[in-house]
């Protein structure tokens, strides 16, 4: 069965490649780019895998041999540079050499004529004669001298100063392009050493950043997995909590079918003395309708069940704030730090508002209390006998379990006053310490 897999598989790739071939190739567009790759004996691409063949460099020996030949170029091109400044040294020296023979021509000529004319001016006229005479005499064999002198200067003078100058450039030349060649040498060395030393020092230096990220990495990677762990029992948590309320539901349709048929009706719950006694409502809309409501509701069922009161001071409790928006609450928690909180009456419903500050933002929890307790809207919601057994049972009990919120700092009044004054204005049986 395989073997047949793989003969077709075979013939399938060789029916396609043939197609392919038959294609007719389109023309490439001018200025496109394109990679062609060379092929061996068989027709396939050539490939070489280096460190294979037994001639083969290491990678060491490649690189020390480019930084060899980048250490020789760098050398030529430096002692390049300083070869020229020296040529352009020397041809000005010889420039300064004929110019200097020239003034010294000139000088000497210059003094012969100065001592002609001091020789006319001062001698008397037979001394002027014999002087001239002697002058003249002194002048022609000055002169056959001058002229056998400027024209073996303009022959010989010249030529025999360039040679001169010629030979001792040459001479300087082949000592500069030893030094030159031996600086080559020298500087060629510096370079390499220089090159691999800073490779060196790159190569401890990777070496002790992974020794210092390889720790870093671990610890990451056990916090992502620790994450993840953590992420997990969040899902199950929440799973286990969707299938409780589920259940719940279940048992109460299931009772409530039961009482509606008639057959067996639910046992009564246990009587509990702790439990909030049973009182009778006034009937009221779903909403409230304005704060005047509020107020009166506040009144009639609230202060009875002594809600806002710190069951120790029997006064009302830091946390606890009146009728106030939202946007009031937010203002009093913004510059407070995470886990602060105040409780306010809702506007929205009849029961109250947990403002909570958040590391990013406020939160607020409706606090519910139709059914003669206190417990946050939800399903499978844990009730509690009074509202401040709520705060302080969240105290040490994350509110959430996704956001893990605990009530840790009480936000109390910021003015007086206070918001909640409304609330016990009227009480008879203790001051509430305004």
């Amino acid at each position: 069965m395989r073997q047949e897999q793989v003969r077709r598989w075979k013939q399938e790739e060789d029916k396609r490649e043939a197609e392919e071939k038959r294609k007719p190739t389109k023309p490439s567009k001018p200025g496109t780019k394109n990679v062609c790759f060379m092929h061996g004996k068989d027709g396939k691409e050539w490939v070489w895998v280096m460190g294979d063949h037994r001639n083969d460099r290491t990678i060491r020996q490649i690189l020390d041999d480019e930084a060899q030949r980048n250490a020789d170029t760098q050398a030529d091109i430096e002692l390049e540079r300083q070869r020229k400044s020296k040529e352009q040294e020397f041809q000005r020296k010889m420039e300064e050499e004929q110019k200097r023979l020239e003034r010294e021509r000139a000088e000497r000529e210059a003094e012969l004529k100065r001592k002609e004319e001091e020789a006319a001016l001062y001698a008397s006229l037979k001394e002027a004669r014999e002087a001239a005479k002697r002058l003249e005499e002194e002048k022609m064999r000055s002169q056959e001298e001058v002229t056998l002198r400027v024209n073996d200067l303009r022959l010989n003078g010249v030529n025999d100063c360039q040679q001169i100058i010629q030979k001792k450039f040459a001479v300087e030349r082949r000592k500069s392009m030893e030094r030159v060649e031996t600086n080559k040498k020298r500087r060629s060395s510096e370079l390499y050493m220089k090159w691999k030393h800073m490779r060196d020092s790159i190569d401890k230096q990777a070496l002790e950043t992974s020794k210092e990220v390889e720790p870093i990495w671990k610890e990451q990677e056990k916090r992502a997995k620790d994450a993840e762990v953590q992420m997990r029992q969040l899902a199950r948590d929440a799973r286990e909590e969707v299938r409780n309320s589920f259940r719940h539901v279940a048992r109460n349709l299931t009772a409530v079918s039961a009482f509606a048929s008639g057959k067996d009706k639910p046992p009564l719950p246990p009587k509990n003395s702790e439990k909030i006694k049973a009182h009778k409502r006034k009937s009221r809309p779903p909403r409230p309708q304005n704060r005047d409501a509020i107020i009166a509701w506040f009144h009639d069922e609230e202060r009875e069940r002594s809600a806002g009161l710190d069951p120790q001071t029997n006064k009302p409790a830091e946390w606890f704030h009146g009728i106030i928006p939202r946007m009031d609450a937010e203002t009093m928690l913004i510059n407070e730090p995470t886990g602060s909180y105040l409780v306010r009456v809702s506007e929205r419903v009849w029961g109250y508002t947990i403002s909570y500050r958040a590391s990013d933002r406020c939160k607020h929890f409706l606090v519910d209390t139709t059914e003669n307790g206190y417990q946050f809207f939800g399903t499978n919601q844990i009730k509690h006998a009074t509202l401040a057994d709520l705060i302080l049972y969240h105290v040490n009990h994350h509110i959430t379990v996704a956001g893990k919120e605990m009530l840790l700092k009480p936000i109390g009044q910021i003015k007086s006053p206070p918001d909640y004054y409304d609330l016990f204005k009227n009480r008879r049986s203790e001051s509430t310490s305004l």
